[in-house]
């Protein structure tokens, strides 16, 4: 049988464990959209497909306009990797391509959170993300992403 200090410490241990896993979890971005667009989630796919432009329409008949944060910035490295599985370099090779065949152009960049959140307050089609530290300003909300 196993001691009652032996037991003890293997709880804490599985604990520790748990509770690192659910830090590491949290979300390093928020998505964001105009608070006049009725959509209430959206899957990891679709949120891809948002901002690869293969989804141009929201089901309210919106354009969906997605907005890019600058390459160089955290969130956009947590957000291509989480969303597209692929790092900020590998996103934007595949852009360069269809540049480059005509095939399209990719979301425009911005270089801040405030200015995405500018934008998206500005046009009811936009969808864009933030860091998850970033406080909401009036005009947008959070669109929960699911899998």
């Amino acid at each position: 049988m196993m001691s009652s200090k032996a037991a003890v410490v293997i709880l804490a241990a599985i604990v520790l464990m748990t509770v690192g896993d659910v830090v590491a979890a949290k979300p390093e971005f928020v998505v964001v959209i105009n608070e006049s667009n009725p959509i209430s989630s959206v899957t990891t796919e679709q949120l891809a497909r948002c901002f690869m432009k293969e989804l141009s329409t929201w089901s309210t008949g919106d354009p969906v306009v997605p907005v890019d944060q600058v390459a160089s910035s955290p969130v956009r490295e947590a957000f291509s990797k989480a969303i597209h599985g692929r790092d900020v370099a590998a996103v934007k090779s595949f852009w360069q391509r269809q540049i480059f065949s005509g095939s399209g152009v990719p979301p425009a960049e911005l270089a801040s959170d405030a200015e995405v959140l500018d934008f998206v307050r500005a046009n009811p089609g936009a969808i864009g993300y933030v860091a998850a530290s970033t406080p909401l300003i009036d005009g947008v909300k959070v669109l929960p992403v699911t899998d």
